[in-house]
């Protein structure tokens, strides 16, 4: 049990066998390309693409194939191509909002992408934990975005 709910956090990284400008442009103008939309997202299946807006306070966004939009978040930290940070609160009220931060650093093998999921009190409230289908979801999320951005080399 975390000591309190404000370091409720998923942790994830990964590297990527392309450079840091590939890295950081895949995951966000291509997001629609990588995420699970069909089974994480507000449409599922009738989801069409996930937009990110690229600056700090545009949005991200969902698009359904029926034109109808779905407010993701804001975008928080708009740094090419080293940083990129969202509010996350799909489909939801903003005040239960969190946030997602990424990083791009390069490494002899590439890019090293680290994201923390952090702000989960807001949703879960004091004492609560995340649900373990949060954590599961990044792990397919990234595998997915390392598997598009390598294509892209």
């Amino acid at each position: 049990m975390p000591e309190s709910t404000a370091e409720l956090a998923i942790r994830k990284s990964v590297t990527v066998h392309v450079p840091v400008d590939t890295a950081f442009h895949v995951f966000t103008a291509e997001l629609g390309s990588w995420w699970p939309l069909a089974t994480k997202s507000v449409s599922q299946e009738e989801a069409e693409t996930v937009v990110v807006e690229p600056r700090a306070g545009r949005r991200v966004y969902e698009r359904a194939r029926s034109g109808e939009e779905h407010l993701w978040g804001e975008v928080l930290v708009w740094e090419p191509p080293s940083r990129f940070a969202f509010s996350w609160h799909p489909g939801r009220a903003a005040e239960t909002s969190q946030e997602v931060d990424v990083s791009f650093t390069a490494v002899e093998e590439g890019t090293r992408v680290e994201l923390e999921h952090r702000g989960w009190e807001r949703l879960v409230g004091p004492g609560g934990e995340i649900p373990d289908h949060f954590d599961s979801g990044w792990d397919e999320a990234l595998a997915s975005y390392v598997e598009r951005a390598e294509r892209s080399r």
